[in-house]
């Protein structure tokens, strides 16, 4: 838990609930913080297996760097491999599967950060606005948590939702805004989970609204009937489609007009006490501390992969 990365604080939150979780029933868990940490631990043999709740890239561990290391060093651990990480983390790439695959996504205009500059070029980000059409989100391409996003309904709102962007590490995204509902699909072992219907108090599901606010509605299931099937449906394909596996959550948009798009997978959901994933799992008869016991009992799938030789 922890880590160097821009959701730093978001892991440490996660990680104490997830750590009293296993404790609770009877793991002999212990708490860590960060990757160089982790590794020199590993190395000297003091854990069999880890649950993974850092969030993000770049000292967090969800872009699968973390899950390369552990790899080689056949040590079993939660959620995706190194290939569903990387991807889900990069929404640029996440999205180029998905159209590849058929599946439905909002358009959207990648811009590469100049190395010499560390910034993207005004120009480009109007550019790309002016082909897709305000009103527009714009966000770095690989962060979570809403950390760095924009929503940008005016011109004039573009050079600083660039400059926030241009924050943090990677590319940037321009993207379509979907105006609808904000949707979120758990999926635990193969299993999709009860959708969440997200209503914020104010227009966006930002920071604030995730992590601090107590008043944003979560309307669990967050639709019926049909609907509801199609976009756990659609979830599952999206988790599948970027090699992911063990557990995870995708976000998902509902237009006006009941069309859906993908926006991303988080392959280390939160598991702070305003998170999705244990909302979902409740609507289904499972406390926080059975979910975390599910998530753990994912890395044994992994371990039982990799076969006699010890190898993934």
């Amino acid at each position: 838990m922890g880590g160097q990365s821009a959701e730093r604080e978001v892991s440490l939150d996660s990680g104490r609930n997830v750590l009293a979780a296993l404790r609770a029933r009877g793991v002999d868990a212990h708490a860590v913080d960060g990757i160089p940490a982790l590794l020199d631990a590993l190395r000297a043999g003091h854990y069999a297996r880890v649950f993974n709740i850092l969030h993000g890239q770049r000292g967090g561990g969800e872009d699968g760097v973390l899950q390369g290391a552990l790899d080689s060093l056949c040590v079993p651990y939660t959620g995706s491999g190194v290939l569903g990480s990387a991807l889900s983390m990069d929404k640029v790439r996440s999205k180029q599967v998905w159209i590849a695959q058929g599946l439905p996504t909002p358009r959207f205009v990648a811009l590469r950060k100049s190395a010499a500059a560390g910034a993207h070029a005004a120009g480009d980000v109007h550019a790309a606005a002016r082909e897709l059409g305000l009103p527009v989100i714009v966000k770095p391409a690989c962060e979570g948590s809403s950390v760095g996003v924009s929503r940008v309904l005016r011109e004039a709102d573009l050079d600083a939702a660039a400059a926030l962007a241009a924050r943090y590490s990677g590319d940037l995204l321009v993207e379509e805004m979907i105006l609808g509902d904000e949707l979120t699909v758990g999926v635990l072992d193969r299993q999709a989970l009860p959708s969440i219907r997200i209503v914020p108090k104010g227009e966006f599901y930002d920071y604030h609204a995730k992590y601090v606010a107590e008043d944003t509605q979560y309307l669990c299931p967050g639709l019926d009937g049909a609907a509801e099937q199609d976009v756990r449906a659609l979830a599952l394909a999206a988790f599948d489609a970027l090699g992911c596996s063990g557990w995870g959550r995708v976000d998902i948009m509902r237009d006006r007009a009941g069309r859906n798009y993908l926006l991303e997978v988080n392959t280390a959901p939160g598991m702070t006490s305003h998170s999705l994933v244990p909302k979902a799992a409740r609507e289904m008869g499972i406390d926080f501390e059975t979910l975390c016991w599910r998530v753990l009992e994912t890395s044994f799938d992994r371990e039982a992969g990799w076969g006699s030789g010890g190898q993934p």
